[in-house]
């Protein structure tokens, strides 16, 4: 049995997955948000503003105070929009390594609220973003930070012995995948293999 480690967005899905439950779950939120967010998503598009600095703001003004069951509700929701956005070659891959036995898993910074759904009705497993909650009431920030270059493959590290499995693969499609990449022997970065592994 080999290990299987895809990313969502982009890999999996035809782009971001994130922006989308934002505008889902919170409309009216991000209307104020787009002009609270302004500057940051300008140095984001400059290269000054990285991804996860990014994705913590949306999440924070999106989300702050909302009621934790109530997200899981609309995760649910959106869990459902995601089908036709995910790629043919992405759910034949997950399929194929499924049928060989291999443990697949979702590595990715996007958000449990819509994952966790997702995955269960695929039988995969999963790693993720989560934000924190107190008293049912989410704060805004992430639990245990944000799951995405280094933090994916340190996660993954802690969760699985690498060393038991015959076969690591890793798909991804961004730079913040790397290290993810780099976990395994056989990589594949937007869908083409690379050398090295």
């Amino acid at each position: 049995m080999n290990l299987a480690l895809f990313d969502f967005d982009g890999t999996i899905t035809d782009g971001d997955c994130f922006k989308p439950f934002l505008y889902f779950a919170s409309p009216r939120r991000i209307i104020l948000g787009n002009l609270l967010l302004a500057p940051l998503v300008a140095g984001y598009r400059a290269g000054w503003v990285s991804g996860t600095r990014l994705r913590a703001a949306g999440a924070y003004v999106g989300f702050r105070g909302r009621l934790e069951a109530e997200l899981n509700e609309i995760g649910l929701r959106y869990a459902q929009t995601l089908h036709s956005r995910v790629r043919p070659e992405a759910l034949d891959k997950i399929r194929w390594h499924q049928a060989q036995g291999d443990t697949v898993v979702v590595v990715s910074a996007s958000l449990h609220f819509y994952l966790s759904g997702w995955c269960r009705e695929l039988g995969v497993e999963l790693i993720c973003t989560e934000l924190e909650a107190s008293r049912g009431r989410l704060t805004g920030r992430y639990r245990g930070g944000d799951c995405t270059g280094r933090e994916k493959a340190r996660r993954v590290r802690e969760r699985y012995e690498l060393a038991r499995y015959p076969v690591i693969y890793a798909y991804g499609d961004t730079p913040e995948d790397a290290e993810l990449l780099a976990l395994a022997h056989r990589r594949f970065f937007r869908w083409r293999e690379q050398s090295g592994g």
